[in-house]
């Protein structure tokens, strides 16, 4: 072989890979994503969950809102019941717990505490706003109520204008959600090949956490089903084969059907924040959103009012950060240890993990 043919195959090896390096697409750029952690875990399955960062960038004005969803799954349990602001989420008027033996669901006398102590802080928050709009006397408890106003930095005016109106109660989920770390142990590995196979962040595997809390018979209102809460509608798009069998109730099914969906939402939408909101919102609603107030994910939660455009949707990406950093961190939030179970799926696959 001579020294002149070398060059020549050396010259066009190079040509090769400069093609190759120019004709990377702005998405596989976007959602490159590296290990950085992996949290221990008490469980004796070996599943240990893997954590990636570099993709979900975490606008400032959904700030106090994840840090709300953390609480919510992290801190709160079941029998404490957080009142808010829906709207300003760093404010929190009260957070009460309830007597007795608290169950996932409420007794009718616990229902009854939960409404009482809201019609409390409603008529709290208008009598507190009429006093500063006539200037009039203000009470011990005002006083209070303005000093959690104050410490969160925000104007108290602009706070307590219609806060009786915007007044919402939330329970806490810690043990719903440790169940779910626990249960996500059967499915993490697998979510996570699925995700990175279509070429997308292996983070929203987290997202069951946020739609099913991982429990498979999991069904809405809204007639979504299954751990990824596909509607039917959505799944005739999205799963391949649902118009001859439901396959919602599949958690691996549905989580390819996720994957295909995100794909779509992601090129429809151009971020991360938009599209896995479309989760909850739909992407024909959220590129209303984009259109009306702009692609700025911060302009969108503090000003889009468009129909269905809710606290639930306003919400869904905070929640998603916020689940994410949970079960990215689990020892932080549930020092007691969680118990994953052990991975289930095709065992060539588990055997190569």
């Amino acid at each position: 072989m001579n020294q002149s043919f070398l060059r020549v195959s050396l010259l066009i090896a190079v040509a090769v890979l400069l093609n190759a390096c120019s004709t990377t697409s702005n998405r596989d750029k976007v959602t490159v994503i590296k290990p950085v952690v992996t949290p221990p875990t008490s469980a004796n399955t070996g599943y240990k969950p893997t954590v990636y960062s570099g993709v979900f960038a975490k606008p400032a004005a959904i700030d106090p809102a994840v840090e709300f969803w953390r609480k919510t799954y992290g801190v709160w349990q079941r029998s404490e019941v957080a009142f808010h602001d829906d709207r300003h989420m760093d404010v929190i008027y009260e957070v009460l717990t309830l007597p007795g033996n608290v169950g996932e669901g409420l007794t009718t006398e616990q229902k009854n505490i939960v409404s009482q102590r809201k019609e409390f802080w409603k008529s709290q928050l208008a009598g507190l706003e009429g006093k500063l709009r006539y200037g009039a006397d203000l009470s011990q408890a005002d006083r209070q109520i303005i000093a959690k106003i104050e410490a969160t930095g925000k104007p108290v005016n602009t706070v307590l204008a219609g806060a009786s109106e915007r007044l919402r109660s939330q329970r806490g989920t810690r043990e719903r959600f440790k169940r779910g770390l626990e249960i996500s142990g059967r499915y993490d590995l697998q979510f996570r090949k699925i995700f990175r196979d279509a070429g997308l962040p292996e983070d929203l595997a987290y997202l069951p956490h946020v739609e099913s809390s991982f429990q498979l018979n999991a069904k809405s209102s809204a007639g979504a089903v299954g751990l990824w809460q596909f509607t039917n509608a959505a799944a005739k798009t999205f799963i391949p084969g649902h118009d001859k069998r439901d396959q919602r109730y599949d958690p691996f099914v549905s989580a390819n059907g996720a994957a295909r969906y995100l794909t779509y939402a992601y090129g429809k939408l151009g971020d991360w924040p938009a599209a896995v909101t479309s989760y909850n919102h739909g992407i024909g609603g959220m590129k209303r959103a984009q259109n009306t107030v702009g692609n700025d994910f911060n302009r969108i939660v503090d000003n889009y009012d468009g129909p269905a455009f809710g606290f639930a949707s306003r919400n869904y990406y905070a929640q998603f950060l916020a689940a994410r950093e949970i079960a990215a961190n689990p020892h932080q939030y549930f020092r007691e240890g969680v118990s994953y179970e052990a991975p289930v799926g095709p065992s060539q696959y588990l055997a190569a993990e």
